[in-house]
C-alpha cells in the first residue's frame, strides 16, 4: 500500500512538472482568383501583428481585396485595396515589432508574411505582404532603424504565390487583371 501511495505521488508530481503542451499557432487560408494558400501566424514572435492581422481576418476585411502591388522577382502585397484600386478603410496603425520577431528567427525569406507600411515604421494596419525572394534587407534594422515585421509564413499552396507573383502588372506594379482575395479564413491546422 505504501509503495502504491508513493508511485501515485510521484506521477502525481511528474505531471505538475510536465511542461504545457504547446498551442498550435493560427493558420489562415486564402481563397484568391487564381488558387488558394494557407499562412501560419507566429504570435509568439510577433504578438500585435498576429493579433491585428486575425482581427482583419475574422472581421471580413481582406474579402474582395486584391494583391495590387506585385513584383515578381521581391514581393507580393494585398489586403488594402478592392478591384478599382480603391482603399479600405482600416483600424488604427499597430507598432512595428519587427525588432522582436527578427529577435525570435522570423526574417524576410521566401515564403514569409510581413507586414506593409509606409516610411512611418509604426504605420501597419491591414496591407501585408508574401516575400517571393530571400529580402533580407526588410529585416530589422533595415534601411530605416526599424525593418518590415515578419509574423507568419505560407505553410500550404507557395505555387499559388508562384502564379500570382508572375501576373503581367502595369503603372504601380498593379497587376493587369485583378488578383482578387474572394475568402480568408482561420482555419485548423494542417487543413
Amino acid at each position: 500500500m505504501r509503495l502504491r501511495a508513493t508511485l501515485f505521488a510521484f506521477a502525481a508530481l511528474a505531471t505538475l512538472a510536465a511542461p504545457p503542451k504547446p498551442q498550435p499557432k493560427p493558420q489562415v487560408a486564402f481563397t484568391t482568383s487564381l488558387g488558394s494558400f494557407t499562412v501560419e501566424l507566429d504570435p509568439a514572435a510577433a504578438p500585435k501583428t498576429a493579433a491585428n492581422f486575425l482581427a482583419y481576418v475574422k472581421s471580413g476585411q481582406y474579402k474582395g481585396t486584391t494583391f495590387h502591388r506585385v513584383i515578381s522577382r521581391f514581393m507580393i502585397q494585398g489586403g488594402g485595396m478592392n478591384a478599382e484600386g480603391a482603399e479600405k478603410a482600416t483600424k488604427a496603425p499597430i507598432p512595428n515589432e519587427a525588432k522582436e520577431a527578427s529577435a525570435k528567427g522570423l526574417k524576410n525569406v521566401r515564403g514569409t508574411l510581413a507586414m506593409a507600411r509606409t516610411s512611418d515604421p509604426h504605420s501597419a494596419t491591414a496591407q501585408f505582404f508574401v516575400n517571393v525572394v530571400d529580402n533580407a534587407f526588410l529585416d530589422y534594422p533595415g534601411q530605416d532603424g526599424w525593418g518590415y515585421c515578419v509574423f507568419g509564413k505560407v505553410v500550404k499552396g507557395m505555387e499559388t504565390v508562384d502564379k500570382i507573383k508572375d501576373v503581367k502588372t502595369g503603372p504601380g506594379d498593379m497587376p493587369v487583371t485583378p488578383v482578387v482575395i474572394t475568402d480568408a479564413k482561420l482555419v485548423k491546422p494542417g487543413k
